[in-house]
């Protein structure tokens, strides 16, 4: 049994489709079987898994974010102890918990591997052998633009490399010119970029970049939520800096890569500590007063913007 488990979804999704092809060969789906969410009972995969191979030496059963090994299954990790030997298990989960029976199970019994957010110099490798696999190179300063746009997700990252890659079919060489015209911006960026305007007092380009997000139909909710996580991290960020931690540290204990983390310790330097607490307090606050009727939700985050880019560092 193989457990893939991790933030990374491009890697998981890629091991798990290597090792299902692997144990099985091509075109066997007589001897695969799938489970996936909630629809994953530990009765039903016991049942396949008693199940003998059609015609083959192996039955591989494939799991997928099921959430089996976050809570307690004593029954599937007393069974997983002593499966058939032509029973193979491909497990692919984002979230286990290492102290549950069925990790402690497949621990012992087969093989576990963790896919996290690779660091900045595994997706530039990563990037350049793509790119070069189809003849083409990417400059370094377009490198760096192109990973401050997708950030470290490698399915996002995919995404846009393939864009770029018919966008500059007929050159050899990719720039910034064409990492700007057909690289998406994270919403994630979006709201850095306006956190970021907020944090210099520039309420008409955080005012701004809120309205052309509204404009691409993100729900302000949404938006919401994503200025409270980023005032959060802000804080943690803001409050280990002040303790003299480098980004490398802080990266590890806020879950941002060290290049990232480094512009958050940047960005938290335009807030009092004092100013990014009541930042979380009134994000908060926020979503109650829209939720039980009392603000408009458009009004809400209108609200907290002009008033964080007012307010003054001094106190």
């Amino acid at each position: 049994m193989y457990l893939l488990t991790g933030q990374e979804d491009y890697l998981r999704n890629q091991y798990k489709n290597k090792l299902t092809k692997a144990l099985l060969g091509d075109g066997d789906t007589m001897n695969l079987n799938f489970f996936s969410g909630k629809e994953a009972t530990p009765l039903s995969i016991i049942d396949i898994a008693e199940t003998l191979p059609f015609l083959a030496e192996r039955r591989v059963i494939v799991l997928e974010n099921t959430g089996l090994l976050k809570g307690s299954q004593e029954a599937l990790a007393d069974y997983l102890k002593e499966t058939p030997e032509t029973t193979f298990f491909v497990m692919s989960e984002k979230e286990v918990d290492k102290r549950s029976k069925v990790y402690k199970a497949v621990k012992q019994k087969g093989y576990v591997c963790e896919f996290n957010e690779q660091d900045e110099n595994t997706l530039r490798k990563w990037i350049k052998q793509s790119f070069a696999k189809e003849n083409k190179q990417i400059e370094e300063r377009a490198l760096a633009i192109f990973l401050n746009k997708t950030g470290t997700d490698m399915s996002g990252i995919k995404t846009e490399m393939e864009k770029l890659i018919c966008y500059c079919h007929e050159k050899d060489v990719i720039t910034s010119e064409d990492v700007e015209a057909v690289t998406t911006e994270r919403i994630t960026n979006r709201i850095f970029d306006m956190i970021r305007a907020v944090a210099e007092r520039n309420q008409k380009q955080a005012l701004d970049l809120y309205y052309d997000l509204l404009a691409l139909k993100e729900p302000p909710m949404r938006i919401m939520a994503l200025i409270a996580r980023q005032f959060n991290l802000l804080l943690q960020v803001k409050v280990l800096k002040e303790k003299g931690h480098d980004s490398r540290y802080i990266g590890e204990k806020v879950g941002l890569q060290p290049f990232i983390a480094k512009k958050y310790m940047e960005q938290s330097n335009g807030f009092k500590t004092w100013m990014l607490r009541q930042a979380v307090e009134d994000c908060v606050k926020a979503d109650e007063d829209v939720k039980t009727g009392k603000l408009n939700d458009l009004m809400s985050v209108e609200l907290l913007i002009i008033k964080y880019s007012s307010l003054q560092i001094e106190r």
